[in-house]
């Protein structure tokens, strides 16, 4: 049995839920889908600059959970963008 998942704490709201190349219609693209917990970590480590272990303490995670976070969200921009994929961001519920 695996443990549960430890709630993050998400702050950022984004304003607009999916990128795709422009020219191609939506519908004919696949999909990457960006989970509200890899944005945070992408919005606090490379936007706002913070080091791992503060932007962790903010979501209330371990630094290695940060890692890991951070580590598959730019696994998914990265294949979204050489790929030519869109990227979805999923919305908080």
């Amino acid at each position: 049995m695996t443990r549960p998942r430890k709630p993050r704490y998400l702050q950022f709201r984004p304003s607009v839920y999916y990128f795709k190349p422009r020219g191609i219609p939506l519908r004919v693209l696949e999909e990457v889908v960006i989970h509200p917990d890899e944005l945070e970590a992408l919005k606090l480590h490379d936007v706002d600059g913070l080091e791992q272990i503060k932007a962790a303490e903010k979501m209330k995670i371990s630094q290695p959970t940060f890692g890991r976070t951070l580590d598959s969200v730019y696994k998914k921009v990265a294949d979204g963008i050489i790929n030519g994929k869109a990227i979805r961001i999923e919305s908080i519920s």
